[in-house]
């Protein structure tokens, strides 16, 4: 244990009342706020999920790009996307202004955002195959380029409302009813086009130009409910100071190794979820009803996540969640594709794991702003959650590939009528053992994961207590120079 995980144990004993860095009682939040964040991951994910559901299907069977091709374009173009987080990371810990540090980004760059999701999406047919390659390069990048810009503000913005941990995990449920809603949206509007309409094109193009009108709204819900409640000594932090909060941050390091295999599994599955219906199922309409179950079961976990966080904590929380996606993962390998409610609850089962694994790493997260403070006296919202969202980027980008890879390795055929048995056999492993070995993984990280809830509250406890002495400090001094 290192000399800073050691002193953190020692502060649980002496204060673990949870408080804002300001001493006072932390911040508690309204349905408005918790509303308003919620529509901002709606509104992320109208672009985010978008594409990691169904690009690779567009790029491969109406833009004719090949699997191995499209899965090195996945591959090269979200390492780069991870890379635009640290640059977005940076630029918002160097930002203040009066509406805040995190809320212009979401302001000014949310309608930029939308309208790439329409560009990706819209790759002209008479470029040839090089000229299609490169504009989706050149897009698709873009995208995840101006993501970051909206995506790094909008999650700094929960560590900077409140410091409860209880009000954090109310964010992280909300967050994910904001992602659950967003996801259904697109299983009911987007997936039905794939096997129905005549110009799988044409009306993919007018879907995200939809989605531009809606995806506003939702981001200008978010910019007028959000408030940056939590006080900071620093609010311009320089680079020197971003690198050291990382420095030594243990606990923000084993975060994001969780998050690394975590979402390098869950995007496995993710990207492979159309073929399984169409292909292995055979009814690509099933994929609704697949993405209907793994939606519904974030609602249904959403409202339980808080009070099982504060009876167990988020760490328990996190390995019983990660234990019960493992479990529904292999059943989607293993269930004979006959069998379709079985293969229903696996992915159900699967679906309350990954969801509450997911919304938990948010809260997490928050805490490892807090650890940085304690250790360096600054705070670094910016830069934490952009390495955070580093390796998540990163699980994507890999997770993504993998995916595209497998589709090749099996066999699959795109624009075949009919996939040959083992290709559907291979698509069915594939979606199901991938993810279950990934996320078992991650669960292993957080077996070792050192900050607790109660370790969290005592860090925030003494960083109020510092910053209290030093005001009564520069008070005494204040009247002495004065006489």
């Amino acid at each position: 244990m290192s000399s800073t995980d050691a002193a953190a144990t020692r502060a649980t004993s002496s204060n673990t009342s949870p408080t804002t860095a300001t001493g006072e009682p932390g911040t508690r939040l309204g349905l408005p706020q918790l509303l308003g964040y919620a529509s901002g991951d709606a509104a992320n994910n109208l672009a985010f999920s978008l594409s990691s559901m169904f690009l690779l299907l567009y790029y491969t069977d109406v833009v004719g790009i090949s699997a191995a091709a499209a899965g090195t374009l996945f591959l090269v173009v979200r390492v780069w996307d991870a890379f635009a987080d640290i640059f977005a990371g940076r630029v918002v810990d160097r930002t203040i202004t009066r509406w805040g540090k995190f809320r212009p980004f979401i302001l000014f760059g949310s309608l930029p955002l939308l309208l790439l999701s329409v560009a990706t999406f819209t790759v002209p047919s008479g470029l040839g195959d090089t000229g299609k390659l490169v504009y989706a390069y050149v897009t698709y990048a873009a995208l995840g380029l101006v993501y970051s810009l909206v995506n790094i503000p909008y999650g700094s913005l929960a560590s900077a409302m409140t410091q409860v941990p209880r009000e954090r995990a109310k964010l992280a449920s909300f967050r994910m009813i904001g992602t659950a809603t967003t996801i259904i949206l697109l299983a009911v509007v987007v997936a039905p086009q794939i096997s129905r309409s005549d110009d799988l094109q044409r009306s993919l193009t007018l879907t995200t130009l939809l989605f531009v009108v809606i995806g506003a709204g939702l981001y200008f819900v978010l910019f007028k409910t959000a408030r940056e409640n939590v006080v900071r000594d620093v609010p311009r932090v320089s680079a020197r100071q971003s690198l050291a909060t990382l420095k030594g941050n243990r606990p923000l390091l084993m975060l994001c190794l969780g998050a690394l295999t975590f979402l390098t599994g869950m995007f496995s599955l993710q990207t492979l979820q159309a073929y399984y219906a169409r292909d292995v199922l055979g009814n690509a309409d099933l994929f609704i009803v697949l993405t209907l179950v793994s939606m519904l079961a974030m609602f249904a976990a959403a409202p339980v996540l808080p009070p099982l966080v504060r009876v167990f904590g988020k760490k328990a929380c996190y390995i019983g969640a990660g234990v019960l996606a493992v479990l529904g993962a292999i059943g989607v390998a293993v269930v004979p594709a006959a069998t379709t409610w079985l293969v229903v609850a696996s992915f159900a089962v699967y679906g309350i794991g990954m969801a509450a694994v997911n919304a938990l790493m948010f809260a997490l997260e928050a805490d490892t702003v807090e650890y940085g403070e304690w250790r360096t006296g600054v705070r670094t919202e910016g830069i934490t959650y952009a390495v955070f969202s580093f390796t998540r980027k990163l699980g994507q980008a890999i997770g993504g590939a993998a995916a595209a890879y497998g589709l090749g390795l099996v066999g699959y055929l795109a624009g075949a009528e009919q996939q040959s048995q083992a290709t559907r056999d291979g698509i069915r492993h594939l979606a199901g053992f991938a993810p279950a070995a990934f996320i078992g993984v991650s669960v292993l990280i957080m077996l070792a994961y050192p900050l607790t809830d109660k370790k969290h509250a005592a860090l925030v406890g003494e960083v109020a207590a510092r910053r209290a002495e030093r005001r009564a400090g520069d008070a005494g001094r204040k009247p002495a120079q004065e006489g």
